[in-house]
């Protein structure tokens, strides 16, 4: 095990490299071919700007005393931050009196942007990745991908450092002794997996039926890996490391004679299973029941209710695996409810099995011992050059030889020699990490990545994982770089499946779906439970995806007028005729309740456990699609005042004596308007009209006098006056998430140049997300910090 030690000492180096890289300094010179400023913009800033931005003041910490508006590439990091501000309407403050005229703060606007965006041509600062982690997600991807092994090995990983509002930034990446011996533990159960280890001992996995998403109640199919005439229980996918013989065990809970709850008839069964993923099923057959017997939230059967004296009916339970039945067995009681499955093995193994992991991994299989040196080399080059995710040479794939001849010389059989090099092959740092080497000579200077490089980069930006044969194959004839190719490359590998891992990672994080598994929703005042909580989740999965895969325009988030309902969430949001468990697309006649600001999982992650939050609401628009997040509240912000005299007071009643504060007030003026635009929306986004007995007034009015009424004002806004923003700040966190860096000021012109070209195909997802990959930054990397 040296050569693993050694490997992933490397890797720790490597990441404290990454750690402690330095940020990026100003883009270098000043561009040339670039008009002179007429005097007026010079008089614009002297009069609006510097009064309170000067080296006497510095009000937030800006002088833009002495600042030459002839030279403006030599202060980009400043004159972005003035552009910014001017076009957002932040500056001057609208408490300010004295303002320009809107013609001319454009114009400026206007000026700063287009002189940035030619000396940005002349001298690219592409910024630099530092050397990446993986993170859970990817490397999960990258076993499955790699090995033919489901087995998302990522989560037996701890959970990873978010940076910029994603998972997959390389700074925060950081790498401890504790995480590599994770790592070491998952290298060595995924080779086990991945080939068949007949030495394996029988082992124990309990999945908790009210801990799983695949679990329901209802008299119908409860997915499509049961049959149809299946109603209610629980699925769960397991993988299987041998030909074997495995134990189920089934428990239930249920009522007893006496009304109490209990846990009720355990059932076993052993029996022979063949290696691989399945699918295990416990369900119950479908029955014509009548309405009133159907089973209750978490029960199977008929039987009158759950109270005492309830008649206890046998219910049929069938243990599936893979579709197929298994095993019936009858569950002496009223309306049991699935509580755990348990599944243990192998034992007695006959074999390793023919499974699509053991296919993938062994591309030769030796018919003689001398033979087998030769195979083995075949085997760990092929694997090595898609781990590495470039070609590889004889000094890559000797070490994983040597764990193989080891293995070789203990007496283990030639597919175990090959396991454990799997095992080492899975902790190389040129596995777990995305190194990009830059030429020795090459100090400061911007340059192109490789083919090789770009394929790396586009793989886990589409698709979270290492690149397919065919993109490598693209790579290694370096064709990347014609853009006929990449073009296609990027639009085949948009329709594969894989690029779902663009909506759950990316979409995900952005609008802070993942938040819907933590938010806890007070079920005394609000009719929310974990069926409600799954529902939330898999609209917005849904509809996003939909935006993705057909390929819409990215204002449709906001505008689309259709989503994604079951019964449940149907009637949450008072959607009339939707029956059943399964999700189906609906149109949305309801104005609010189109786009993502009409859905529960949006209006839940944005509230509180026991009411709605105007400040979290506003706060959320203000920083995920508008780019512009308050400022950290000062401390001892004060609380919302109690009603007087026991008055209830409506949440606008309470945030009006809030903003008596001076002190909140400033911050408050932005973020509160937004919010109160959706108080028609509870805690966990029903509509109501009223708030403590008043009606709700859902109008706002913005610091320059913009006002809006509802959610569907607000929409119609955000896709009106503020639509440059939202497409901009969408922008700036694809970007962020397709580099794994934050952006700088120097990555503003690539930004303005992926709007522009998006603008041109109507911001459609595949042409905002190609002009991304076509971008400066991503195209491109700095050799080194200064």
């Amino acid at each position: 095990m040296r050569t693993i030690f050694l490997c992933l000492g490397v890797a720790v180096l490597l990441a404290a490299g990454a750690a402690s890289a330095p940020s990026a300094h100003a883009a270098a010179g000043s561009a040339t071919g670039v008009g002179q400023p007429g005097p007026e913009y010079a008089t614009l800033v002297s009069t609006y700007c510097v009064t309170c931005h000067n080296d006497r003041l510095k009000t937030a910490g800006l002088s833009l005393q002495g600042l030459d508006l002839a030279n403006v590439p030599d202060h980009a990091r400043v004159w972005e931050q003035v552009a910014r501000k001017l076009r957002s309407g932040e500056m001057p403050p609208s408490t300010v009196r004295n303002r320009p005229d809107p013609r001319a703060a454009s114009a400026l606007v206007e000026y700063l942007e287009t002189t940035l965006d030619r000396a940005a041509v002349v001298h690219p600062n592409p910024g630099r990745t530092p050397v990446h982690r993986l993170n859970r997600a990817e490397y999960s991807n990258a076993v499955r991908d790699l090995l033919a092994v489901d087995v998302k090995p990522g989560e037996w990983l701890p959970v990873d450092d978010s940076g910029y509002g994603f998972d997959n930034i390389a700074a925060v990446l950081s790498t401890s002794p504790a995480l590599l011996d994770r790592y070491m533990s998952a290298a060595r159960k995924v080779a086990r997996l991945a080939v068949g280890d007949l030495t394996m001992r029988p082992v124990e996995e309990i999945y908790d039926a009210h801990r799983d998403p695949n679990k329901g109640s209802r008299n119908e199919q409860l997915n499509d890996d049961l049959p149809f005439d299946s109603r209610a229980g629980m699925t769960v996918a397991h993988y299987f490391p041998l030909d074997a013989e495995y134990v189920f065990k089934v428990r239930f809970l249920g009522v007893q004679t006496g009304g109490e709850e209990a846990e009720i008839d355990p059932f076993q069964v052993r029996v022979p299973v063949k290696a691989g993923l399945h699918t295990i099923g416990v369900t119950s057959p479908r029955e014509n029941l009548e309405p009133e017997n159907e089973a209750p939230p978490g029960g199977f059967g008929p039987g009158g209710g759950r109270g005492a004296g309830a008649v206890q009916i046998p219910t049929p339970v069938d243990l599936r695996l893979s579709g197929a039945r298994v095993q019936r067995f009858d569950v002496r009681a009223s309306n049991p409810d699935v509580s755990k499955l348990i599944v243990g093995g192998p034992y007695n193994p006959t074999g390793r099995g023919d499974t699509p992991s053991r296919r993938a991994i062994l591309a030769c299989t030796p018919a003689q011992p001398a033979q087998e040196p030769a195979c083995a080399r075949t085997i760990l080059t092929s694997l090595a050059h898609r781990a590495f995710r470039r070609p590889v040479t004889n000094a890559d794939v000797q070490p994983l030889v040597a764990f193989y001849q080891k293995a070789r010389s203990r007496g283990e059989d030639f597919e175990s020699g090959i396991q454990a090099a799997i095992e080492a092959m899975l902790v190389s740092p040129e596995f777990l990490f995305r190194i990009e080497i830059d030429p020795a000579a090459a100090e400061n200077a911007a340059r192109a990545v490789n083919d090789v490089e770009l394929a790396s980069r586009l793989s886990f930006f589409l698709w979270s994982t290492i690149p397919d044969a065919e993109l490598l194959a693209a790579a290694e004839r370096n064709a990347l770089h014609d853009p006929a190719v990449l073009e296609r490359e990027v639009r085949r590998m948009l329709d594969d499946p894989r690029a779902d891992a663009l909506v759950s990672n990316f979409a995900g994080q952005w609008l802070q779906l993942r938040n819907v598994g933590t938010a806890k929703p007070d079920p005394v005042i609000f009719p929310f439970d974990e069926a409600l909580r799954d529902a939330f989740f898999t609209e917005t999965r849904l509809f996003v995806s939909s935006i993705f895969r057909e390929d819409r325009g990215l204002l449709d988030l906001l505008s689309a007028d259709y989503t994604f309902v079951n019964q449940r969430l149907a009637g949450h949001y008072g959607i009339p005729r939707v029956y059943g468990s399964q999700f189906r697309r609906v149109t949305v006649s309801d104005v609010n309740r189109r786009g993502l600001l009409g859905q529960g999982s949006v209006l839940t992650v944005t509230s509180y456990p026991n009411r709605t939050s105007v400040v979290q609401r506003g706060k959320w628009i203000l920083e995920n699609l508008l780019g512009t997040p308050p400022p950290p509240p000062p401390p001892d912000v004060p609380e919302l005042k109690a009603a007087p005299h026991g008055k209830l007071l409506s949440m606008r009643e309470q945030m009006q004596v809030h903003r008596a504060n001076a002190v909140c007030a400033a911050c408050h003026s932005r973020m509160d308007p937004i919010g109160f635009a959706l108080e028609n929306y509870d805690a966990v986004g029903r509509w109501r009209a009223e708030d403590a007995g008043a009606p709700i007034d859902a109008s706002g009015k913005l610091p320059d006098g913009t006002a809006f009424d509802g959610p569907a004002g607000l929409r119609d806004l955000l896709l009106t006056k503020y639509r440059a923003d939202f497409v901009r700040t969408a922008t700036e966190k694809l970007l962020t998430y397709a580099l794994g860096r934050g952006v700088e000021y120097y990555d503003a012109p690539a930004i303005r140049a992926i709007d522009r070209e998006a603008a041109r195909d109507n911001y459609r997802i595949s042409s905002w997300i190609l002009a991304v990959v076509k971008s400066m930054p991503f195209q491109m990397r700095r050799a080194s910090e200064s």
